[in-house]
């Protein structure tokens, strides 16, 4: 019997389904560009249970008549491509002739088209691949396709499907980056029967950047526009300040597709260089404009991935446009300071000449709370256990940590070793206070020493600790310890990043957070815990989501509390470069000492490592007589 035998045709439609549709999303974008390819100025996409039972994408394109309908249904089946010219210039977003036979295969299909200038539609009714129905009907001018029961004949597909919230976010998504390159087209977005999102038509491409990203994103917009050889690049890039934690705030668009491209990706972060903080992506939205013989989208079968002819070219284009544009933004606007009799070194103490260079050991003063502790402690200038350190320029405070009754173990919270740290049973009850300040190195690490040798702390993870180990013992689901907001403060999210935020609201309120839904995807936050006192929580709960979204939300309630309160913790902690009066590095060692695990924080990176007196000696090669 022969080993290798032809596949079905059946079978073969299923796997060349499985690559070009893998989930709802999937669906919505073949089925959208299809309707941009009609000439389409209105396309609507109703939703039903995140895509599983129902997507219906209609549009007022073109149409088809009797023959093309049935046509389009077969593999291969192509209006835009007839010669090898064509192949290699496409100007179209779909091209292959793949999308709907393959979607046909693995659901119930239904396709009512009709072109402007027929008295009648036809209607074509499609399960499984199978031809089931074909009759006349009365419908206006352009598609209406359906498509329900995705997966049904496909069980191991539709059993990694994700919750609905996931893959109507996967939907939610793939539209919003579609219809900020189609700002001329009207579209509406619903599901279950309600609005998620509806964009008018526009001239205006940076009206439609701002309804998609967010105003807060479009204040911060630095707009791009120039030409090198046969690039054209225009668009906008946010401004430094302005980041994600995810790559998926980068829109590029190439002849009007929405594509993932790691060389352009890699010319904004050149371009961007030591703007960005490590792990940090920045906001960018690019058209892209070449010649179609100069580009090739046939690489995969999603067209997410293109390539280029000349792709050092594009990559110093965009690189030397983006940085010109940052440079230029970040050119300052100064004038010098009117003169004023005060500004005289007979100033009064505390305040500060305008011409008087500003470090930023300057700008740490102790709050009020610290400065009335601090005399209730008998005026001696040192904040005690519980007073509170504050930076008015960034709003880093050194908040107090819950308190261990229990003694610490010494077998426990010991740090990991690195270098040439050496690791005894040094953590004990006191092991902080005895330490000796000697300093800070690089605004990163406190050096202190200690009676066995040089001990060396990570201020920004020690920081961490003690703010994750606060707010930690703040969750109190009955009570907890929150600030509400003069003014609540709104924040804009993309649609999976909305629905993520949404379903963790309840585990945020055990920490204090009082956030409510605003309409669509936008939410206002009402109270903090009160630890954050005055800092900005807008990028906070951003990133919240953003992660939470990239990662995964367990059912686990605990566990996504603490995810949350790492991210917010790690946001908090003192960053690197601060410059801290001894005062304050004083109290910030005794918080870190009240801490349940003082040793890590909550990442799992060390607080602080140890170079035993035995380890400096032999590193410089001393030869020290001990007693008998």
């Amino acid at each position: 019997m022969a080993r290798i035998r032809i596949m079905p045709e059946i079978l073969s439609n299923k796997i060349a389904a499985g690559e070009v549709v893998d989930r709802p999303a999937s669906v919505v974008k073949e089925l959208v560009e299809n309707a941009l390819d009609a000439g389409s100025r209105k396309i609507q996409v109703d939703i039903e249970q995140g895509g599983r039972r129902l997507i219906r994408v209609a549009d007022d394109g073109m149409g088809m008549a009797h023959d093309d309908a049935l046509l389009s249904l077969e593999r291969y089946a192509t209006s835009k491509i007839f010669s090898d010219q064509d192949l290699f210039a496409i100007n179209t977003l779909g091209f292959r002739g793949e999308a709907l036979p393959s979607i046909a295969a693995v659901s119930h299909l239904h396709l009512v088209t009709r072109p402007a200038d027929a008295d009648a539609g036809v209607d074509i009714r499609v399960a499984g691949g199978k031809l089931i129905d074909v009759c006349q009907a009365g419908a206006a001018p352009g598609t209406v396709i359906t498509v329900s029961s995705l997966f049904y004949n496909v069980p191991a597909r539709r059993k990694f499907l994700k919750t609905v919230p996931t893959e109507m976010g996967h939907i939610g998504d793939c539209l919003a980056s579609i219809a900020m390159g189609r700002p001329q087209v009207q579209w509406r977005l619903t599901h279950n029967g309600k609005i998620v999102r509806q964009w008018a038509r526009s001239a205006d491409a940076a009206g439609r950047v701002v309804d998609v990203l967010g105003r807060d994103v479009g204040a911060a917009l630095i707009d791009l526009d120039g030409q090198a050889q046969d690039v054209a690049v225009r668009g906008w890039v946010a401004a430094p300040h302005v980041t994600r934690a995810t790559s998926r705030g980068i829109f590029v668009y190439v002849n009007g597709r929405f594509v993932r491209d790691r060389a352009v990706q890699h010319a904004l972060f050149q371009a961007f260089g030591t703007r960005l903080m490590k792990g940090r992506f920045p906001v960018a939205v690019l058209f892209i404009e070449l010649p179609f013989d100069q580009v090739d989208i046939n690489v995969h079968p999603t067209k997410h991935e293109v390539r280029f002819v000349n792709r050092h070219g594009l990559h110093q284009a965009v690189l030397s446009l983006v940085s010109s544009a940052l440079a230029e933004h970040a050119r300052p606007q100064w004038q010098p300071p009117p003169k004023s009799d005060c500004a005289s070194a007979d100033s009064p103490a505390g305040v500060a000449s305008p011409q008087a260079p500003f470090s930023a050991a300057s700008r740490l003063q102790p709050s009020r709370g610290a400065i009335q502790n601090a005399h209730t402690a008998g005026g001696d200038g040192q904040s005690p256990d519980h007073a509170v350190a504050t930076d008015s320029a960034d709003g880093n405070d050194l908040p107090e940590p819950a308190r261990n009754t229990a003694p610490a173990a010494p077998a426990v919270n010991k740090p990991a070793q690195s270098g040439h740290a050496v690791q005894g049973n040094f953590w004990q009850s006191g092991f902080f206070s005895q330490l000796r300040v000697i300093g800070q190195l690089r605004g990163l690490y406190i050096v202190c020493e200690s009676p066995d040798g040089l001990v060396l702390i990570d201020q920004h993870a020690a920081h961490e600790r003690v703010v994750y180990e606060a707010l930690r013992a703040q969750s109190d689901p009955a009570r907890p310890q929150a600030q509400r907001l003069m003014t609540p403060q709104t924040i804009e999210l993309s649609h999976r990043e909305a629905d993520v935020l949404q379903s963790i609201l309840p585990r945020l309120a055990r920490t204090g957070f009082e956030i409510e839904p605003f309409g669509g995807t936008t939410f206002a936050i009402k109270s903090v815990p009160v630890l954050l006192g005055k800092t900005n929580v807008g990028p906070i709960i951003t990133e919240v989501a953003e992660k939470m979204a990239q990662i995964g939300v367990t059912d686990n309630a605990d566990s996504v509390l603490d995810d949350c309160l790492k991210l917010i913790a790690c946001h908090r902690a003192l960053r690197a470069g601060r410059s801290l009066e001894m005062r304050h590095i004083q109290h910030l060692l005794k918080q870190l000492e009240a801490c349940r695990v003082p040793s890590h924080c909550p990442h799992g990176r060390p607080t602080w490592i140890v170079w035993s007196a035995k380890v400096l000696e032999k590193s410089f090669q001393r030869i020290v007589v001990r007693g008998p």
